[in-house]
């Protein structure tokens, strides 16, 4: 009986060694993938909000660019000169009648992993130069036509 207890002392403890830093690291990627997840949903939502202002008619200068921005700032992004806000014209089918004009908006958004980035850095195509991942969303609406 006593090598039987003898033989799995400490069991335990190298169990927990062993498993404890796969647990953490699962839970650290929960976090890290939704904090990337909430921050493509902001940028989504804020290419649609540049959009819904990009097809107005006669559109101000710079007003989409700063809708987009106010919206990034309010959903706790930092808006730098790496964000980048690109307006392009682009047929919108009509659903088989035709096409008309419309606006895309598109925001691209530099993320960085707090903790994984190591590990990013081996999915991600820009893992020699070790920079952030780049974010993108796009919106596309129909410009609207004044009468």
């Amino acid at each position: 009986m006593t090598n039987t207890l003898r033989s799995e002392r400490g069991a335990a403890i190298i169990e927990t060694a062993l498993t404890l830093p796969l647990v953490l690291l699962v839970c650290v990627g929960i976090f890290e993938f939704g904090r990337a997840y909430q921050t493509w949903q902001v940028m989504t939502n804020a290419a649609r909000e540049g959009a819904r202002v990009a097809v107005l008619p006669d559109p101000v200068a710079g007003a989409t660019d700063a809708r987009v921005r106010e919206y990034l700032r309010m959903g706790g992004l930092n808006y730098d000169a790496s964000v980048l806000v690109n307006i392009t014209p682009v047929p919108v089918s009509l659903g088989g009648i035709g096409t008309a004009s419309g606006s895309r908006v598109t925001v691209t958004y530099p993320f960085t992993f707090m903790v994984l980035q190591p590990v990013a850095r081996l999915v991600v195509r820009n893992a020699a130069t070790g920079g952030p991942i780049t974010l993108t969303a796009a919106a596309t609406m129909r410009n609207e036509s004044q009468f």
